[in-house]
């Protein structure tokens, strides 16, 4: 089963999504499942896992409405106000949708790159655990060390760290390379997380190369192993920078190398195991 781990559908007319440019030629336009369907078809892809692109319970709720009317959707990750204790009924309501598999705050447009760590949020990580729901790390390198903290301070909370982070792909320097390399293996050493392969292209300029972005596969790749990452397309973020095919492509070129076990293990079987998407 192959399984794109990372995409989403978005209509901007829903008013939500505060970090969308509104006049973005490529991202301010509605993206549905038929837009996806023939990328999906053209590379194999059987199902995948629909991630939140706004701060409300609302869009959670729109995804959910998507996925009850689109086979190819395995699961969705939402999103619940951790900053409101009372969204723990929230987070049970959704929890009883069968394709709801988790949450991911927007902690890369929070301000205060400490709020994960406020005692006022950390019911919504406890809630996780006691609910069986996962993780997704949206953020920066900068957000490294407060995530392995988190993670540290909840042991069984299941995590994927989305984009390997973004790291500074475009603007690469030996420091910055160097800052990422260490916190995301500090990560992969110290705990249970898992990571997607996504992303990579968008952190990179507008022309990328391969060799722009294989130290950083390489690294992710070398630190998590492929019992540990899975691919994403990010669609149609990846948009900025190339076409679905053209990262997929990319993706598998990196990981070459591999055997197919291996393969399979990052381009399906990953995504499987962390958010229990079945045949």
């Amino acid at each position: 089963m192959q399984i794109d781990a990372h995409q989403h559908f978005w209509n901007p007319a829903r008013g939500d999504y505060d970090w969308m440019p509104k006049d973005d030629p490529i991202l301010a336009r509605v993206y549905a499942p038929a837009d996806l369907a023939p990328e999906l078809a053209a590379h194999g892809i059987d199902r995948t896992v629909l991630v939140q692109a706004a701060a409300s319970v609302n869009e959670t709720e729109y995804m959910l409405g998507i996925a009850d009317a689109t086979p190819s959707v395995a699961a969705v990750v939402g999103w619940v106000d951790f900053e409101r204790p009372s969204d723990r009924a929230v987070l049970e309501r959704l929890a009883a949708h069968p394709r709801f598999v988790g949450v991911r705050p927007m902690i890369q447009d929070i301000p205060d790159d400490d709020w994960m760590l406020r005692d006022n949020v950390q019911w919504g990580f406890r809630a996780l655990v006691e609910l069986g729901l996962t993780f997704d790390a949206l953020g920066f390198p900068r957000h490294l060390g407060n995530f392995l903290k988190i993670m540290t301070r909840h042991p069984d909370l299941r995590v994927v760290v989305d984009h390997c982070m973004k790291p500074r792909i475009r603007n690469h320097s030996p420091e910055s390379f160097r800052h990422w390399a260490e916190g995301m293996a500090r990560i992969a050493r110290e705990t249970g997380a898992f990571c997607k392969l996504s992303g990579l292209v968008t952190e990179a300029g507008a022309g990328w190369s391969m060799d722009d972005l294989r130290p950083y596969a390489d690294h992710v790749l070398a630190e998590f192993g492929p019992e540990r990452i899975m691919w994403g397309s990010d669609w149609p973020v990846c948009r900025l920078r190339c076409e679905y095919g053209r990262w997929r492509a990319a993706a598998e070129a990196l990981c070459a190398e591999l055997d197919a076990a291996q393969k399979a293990r990052i381009f399906g079987g990953s995504a499987a195991a962390f958010y229990g998407i079945e045949d």
